[in-house]
């Protein structure tokens, strides 16, 4: 798998949708967020983790995602596990900023890390994603911008077309 991380700055969106920009927005000012002690822990990690109604110490890449949109005022995702970002009728096959992408884990069976899609260059996608690290674990120390290339992606899902915004959900 081919994974890099991208050091410093924020702002590629490159969408031209306002709410697929207002998700990546949300994610890439979360980007240098650390766990406190490596533990799944830390009053932001936390706080990812309690949108979906978890405990600090779990895993919380699809929490933070979840909570991006909550921040957004999405009512949906509520998930903390990373399968549920995928169902059937939220799937796209290209990618594009604000949509969410799932790597598939084969010693797992199952998608077992996913993030948000921050800009498309070719076949290379800049991303944002929690409970990460700098060598593209699945279980890391922070939210990281990660240059991932399409080939090492196995779904794309689209949570902003047909979901309801709720007044007053934003954080």
């Amino acid at each position: 798998m081919f994974c890099f991380a991208i050091v410093g700055g924020r702002g590629l969106s490159g969408s031209s949708d306002v709410s697929h920009e207002q998700i990546v927005a949300i994610a890439q000012s979360q980007i240098g967020i650390r766990e406190a002690t490596g533990n799944n822990d830390g009053p932001e990690v936390e706080a990812y983790l309690a949108s979906v109604g978890l405990k600090k110490g779990e895993p919380w890449c699809a929490a933070f995602l979840s909570w991006v949109f909550k921040k957004g005022g999405y009512s949906a995702p509520v998930t903390g596990w990373s399968p549920a970002l995928f169902p059937s009728r939220r799937l796209v096959k290209i990618p594009a900023p604000g949509v969410l992408f799932g790597v598939y884990f084969p010693s797992l069976k199952r998608i077992a890390h996913c993030g948000v899609v921050e800009r498309v260059n070719g076949n290379w996608l800049s991303c944002v994603e929690g409970n990460t690290n700098t060598n593209g674990s699945r279980n890391g120390d922070g939210v990281y911008r990660k240059l991932r290339h399409v080939k090492t992606i196995y779904r794309y899902s689209d949570w902003i077309n047909n979901n309801s915004k709720k007044k007053g959900a934003a954080l």
